[in-house]
């Protein structure tokens, strides 16, 4: 029976989609490479250093290890300027309500996400002290798909993995979900999962899935 639901932050919770983009888009524009929304949508769910990977695809010169390294921290200095501007108000539409129904029933809820900005954004959301547990890219050594940050919540909820269930909006995280031997349940199209919504916003759906699965 599912014990806990793990919840990756960025894209289910809130969406800083257009934070990464302006943030990456800043950084390359900046070096001279070119960079849209096509190629940011490649980065979701990918980690800092293998996304910067993919916007330097386009770069006409090479970038050494520390040159790198550089950009990766300018590009994530732009975007912790732009996450600190978030507030409640960007919690996306029915997250709060499905929290609140797991809290309600005994289930326990935690976070699981690469980002090392996990709480930066937890508090400027209001839900920093919301969660039974956050597993996030400051505890881990590999980003998803690994499926180590999913299976470091379950460690600190002290639940089995085969009780949990992930929620995801990215590919990467779904195999992660996977390949830690849980449940997994796609939102915004993610491919891969066991089971399947558009969005948190349909709650009746979310509720009758867990009865499905209890």
């Amino acid at each position: 029976m599912i014990k806990a639901v793990i919840f990756d932050l960025d894209g289910v919770i809130v969406s800083t989609d257009d934070c990464h983009y302006c943030a990456w888009k800043k950084m390359a524009d900046e070096e001279g490479v070119y960079f849209d929304r096509k190629i940011n949508n490649r980065l979701r769910g990918v980690s800092r250093m293998a996304s910067l990977d993919i916007v330097l695809e386009r770069a006409e010169k090479e970038y050494s290890e520390s040159e790198k390294q550089a950009l990766a921290e300018r590009k994530n200095n732009y975007y912790k300027d732009l996450i600190c501007e978030l507030t409640p108000n960007d919690i996306l539409p029915g997250a709060l309500k499905v929290l609140e129904n797991l809290k309600e029933n005994g289930i326990k809820i935690a976070i699981g996400s690469s980002s090392k900005n996990t709480p930066i954004i937890l508090k400027q959301i209001g839900l920093d002290n919301f969660f039974d547990a956050v597993s996030d890219g400051n505890n881990i050594t590999h980003s998803k798909p690994n499926p180590e940050v999913f299976l470091k919540a379950a460690e600190m909820l002290k639940i089995a993995p085969l009780d949990c269930m992930i929620v995801e909006d990215a590919d990467a995280g779904i195999e992660a979900g996977k390949r830690a031997g849980m449940k997994t349940l796609s939102v915004q199209g993610a491919k891969g999962a066991d089971y399947e919504m558009h969005s948190l916003e349909d709650i009746d759906f979310f509720n009758r899935l867990l009865k499905q699965i209890a």
